[in-house]
């Protein structure tokens, strides 16, 4: 079976309350129909990062975020996902702001996951640095988690 690593927005936006927005209303359909028919066609895994992350903001939004998590195994932040983010970083892949970014990708890649799932078209599953990233990754040895969109 695939293995996924679920970024934090993939949580925020199956949770979210249904928005008026026809972009992040259209994201948050397609991400509730991957959830509930595809979900269970991979392996689904998350990392203490992103527990962190969904659990900011809106307690009773956070409470809910967290529920739907919570029998979901969690991969472990090693030693070579943090350097691995610092390279990232280092090669300008990923801005010096977003070190979470840079460390949702390494964990994944690490861990060796077969795809990272994300809506963060800014830094994670950005057009332009996709393909830096995957050599940064292949480069450090390891396989590079093609992060497809939700609806791949």
């Amino acid at each position: 079976m695939k293995t996924v690593y679920i970024e934090s927005s993939v949580i925020s936006y199956l949770t979210a309350r249904p928005s008026r927005d026809v972009v992040t209303a259209a994201r948050q359909a397609l991400t509730l129909e991957w959830w509930e028919e595809h979900g269970t066609q991979y392996e689904i895994f998350l990392s203490e990062l992103v527990l962190e992350e969904v659990s900011f903001g809106d307690s009773s939004a956070a409470q809910k975020r967290l529920r739907i998590i919570e029998n979901i195994p969690i991969l472990e932040t090693t030693g070579n996902a943090v350097e691995l983010s610092r390279i990232l970083v280092a090669e300008k892949a990923i801005p010096e702001t977003s070190m979470e970014d840079a460390l949702h990708i390494a964990i994944a890649a690490v861990q060796g996951m077969d795809f990272l799932l994300t809506w963060n078209f800014k830094h994670i599953n950005n057009a332009n640095t996709k393909e830096r990233i995957a050599r940064i990754i292949m480069d450090s040895h390891f396989k590079s988690p093609i992060p497809p969109v939700p609806h791949s």
